[in-house]
């Protein structure tokens, strides 16, 4: 019999509508034949099925169950495409958990903890993984900008401690652009993180357990156009993605390690795309995404296309990993 497989995607952040585009390329590549497939929307204000002719059923919160054609869907396993909350920093997990349905992302512990920039670089840092200088403030904080740039330096990074696809992510250059970054952050979070420039080659490096095996799916070169990888960078064609990365074989084995290592140390299972930059020769931590994007223009489909790996077999591997 096959098992009915729920895609969330959507979800309540400002990557809702790129979550849905990673969600739709997994609904494509599932095999029918396989599987039987629900794209299951989540937004602020409802739940529900997108059926084929583009009607929707809702999804009953009480059980995780839709229905349809008076039948009752229950399904046997969510293939978690939510960029941001809820799917990425460990609601949806936990609900799921609650109700023994199984799904592809890291459990809700580790998924709140890896959302969360500083608590992520906390653990980190314990083991010796190397990160930027940083510096740590609520909204309800007083701003001290000597002391901030005392800490990071300028130029520096403001960033909303809570949040992906680099919204809330803004360089500051001078001591004065410091308040009006923070302004703009705390709009997105009410904690953020600051953190010194780092300067040199920023990877991407995108990993998948295979059959029990935490495995590398490749090292992918980022070239911005902008000043930083931000939001146009990712997403409108800002930025050149290079796989494989023109590091050296010392620098592509020191990275993998770290790689290795962090997915090991913050107990990920299923994707994750591990961001680092290379200062002085040296590569630096920068986050860590445990739901990246599955669109074929994405980097870790990239990275499975050179390894050779198709998107149907990335994504049937997800779902026959948790049987």
């Amino acid at each position: 019999m096959k098992k009915n497989i729920a895609i969330a995607m959507g979800g309540f952040a400002e990557e809702h509508d790129i979550s849905i585009k990673s969600g739709t390329i997994v609904y494509k590549h599932l095999p029918k034949e396989v599987y039987n497939t629900y794209r299951i929307i989540f937004t602020k204000t409802e739940w529900y099925c997108l059926l084929d002719d583009n009607s929707k059923t809702p999804v009953d919160r009480a059980n995780f169950t839709v229905q349809i054609n008076n039948e009752t869907i229950w399904f046997d396993a969510v293939f978690n495409t939510i960029h941001g909350t809820p799917g990425e920093d460990g609601l949806l997990q936990a609900y799921l958990q609650l109700l023994n349905i199984p799904q592809t992302s890291c459990d809700f512990y580790t998924s709140a903890v890896t959302f969360n920039k500083r608590d992520c670089i906390s653990i980190l840092k314990a083991y010796n993984i190397p990160t930027a200088t940083n510096y740590l403030i609520n909204s309800v904080d007083p701003i001290n900008v000597e002391e901030i740039v005392n800490t990071v330096g300028l130029p520096c990074f403001v960033k909303a401690n809570r949040s992906g696809s680099s919204f809330g992510v803004i360089k500051a250059h001078k001591i004065d652009e410091l308040k009006p970054a923070l302004n703009e952050a705390f709009k997105v979070d009410s904690e953020v993180i600051i953190e010194s420039f780092l300067s040199g080659v920023e990877i991407s490096v995108g990993i998948v357990t295979i059959k029990g095996v935490p495995t590398i799916l490749g090292i992918t070169e980022i070239v911005t156009e902008n000043d930083f990888f931000d939001y146009e960078a990712k997403y409108l064609g800002k930025s050149e993605e290079i796989t494989p990365a023109r590091i050296t074989k010392a620098q592509e084995k020191e990275v993998n390690e770290l790689v290795l290592k962090t997915y090991r140390v913050l107990n990920m299972k299923g994707f994750a795309r591990t961001d680092f930059i290379f200062n002085n020769d040296k590569p630096y931590f920068l986050e860590i995404n445990t739901n990246p994007g599955l669109s074929e223009a994405s980097i870790l489909p990239q990275q499975a296309k050179a390894k050779g790996i198709s998107l149907e077999e990335l994504f049937i591997n997800e779902i026959e990993a948790l049987f």
